[in-house]
């Protein structure tokens, strides 16, 4: 069972999805849930099937106090790189959380400072608390539903099923098609690319 972070301040918990795919948007969420919240499935969502996350997505927009989810897309991960990407994203979500937090609990050890709330990174965060694996969860499902309806526009490249992230398939469909415009011109798409032919 996770837990809170803190039990006494407003904590929402940050956390993204997406970061090392080759094509699509770096999405994050953000969540405050109410003190009380419990949930016996709520877990990081790389440890829940693809069911759990979706049949977990309303449950957590209906009991959060508030919640925000932001995409970042490939032309502003591809001029900012996508560690700062990632924190723009965490950033505008939390951004609209109402009420905004006391204290926002980031996944991972990394975070650009939030100005005037203070944070913690936790390593394995989605794993122990639950604001983070809430974020996490909403974070992961709001980015494949993206996933799942651009690859109607480029089906050869198979989204629906792996996501944007770099599988054989993707890649051997990269080297028969070439690049969409949802692809992350900054990341290296195929193994043997040293340098862009322009």
């Amino acid at each position: 069972m996770l837990k809170q972070y803190y039990h006494s301040l407003f904590e929402a918990g940050t956390d993204e999805a997406g970061r090392g795919c080759l094509a699509g948007p770096v999405t994050a969420a953000a969540i405050t849930l109410p003190k009380n919240f419990t949930n016996d499935v709520l877990n990081d969502s790389k440890q829940l099937s693809e069911i759990k996350r979706i049949l977990l997505k309303p449950v957590l927009e209906k009991e959060a106090v508030s919640f925000s989810v932001c995409h970042v897309f490939q032309d502003e991960i591809d001029e900012i790189n996508i560690l700062n990407a990632s924190f723009l994203a965490m950033h505008r979500a939390i951004d609209k959380l109402q009420p905004q937090p006391d204290f926002i609990i980031v996944d991972g050890n990394r975070f650009k400072a939030y100005p005037n709330i203070d944070h913690e990174c936790i390593i394995k965060g989605d794993g122990k608390y639950m604001s983070i694996a809430a974020a996490s969860v909403l974070a992961k499902t709001y980015r494949d539903e993206y996933m799942a309806k651009i690859h109607e526009e480029f089906p050869m490249y198979n989204w629906k099923k792996n996501k944007g992230y770099p599988t054989k398939e993707h890649r051997e469909a990269i080297k028969k098609y070439g690049i969409t415009k949802y692809h992350r011109k900054s990341f290296r798409q195929l193994p043997e690319q040293l340098t862009l032919d322009i």
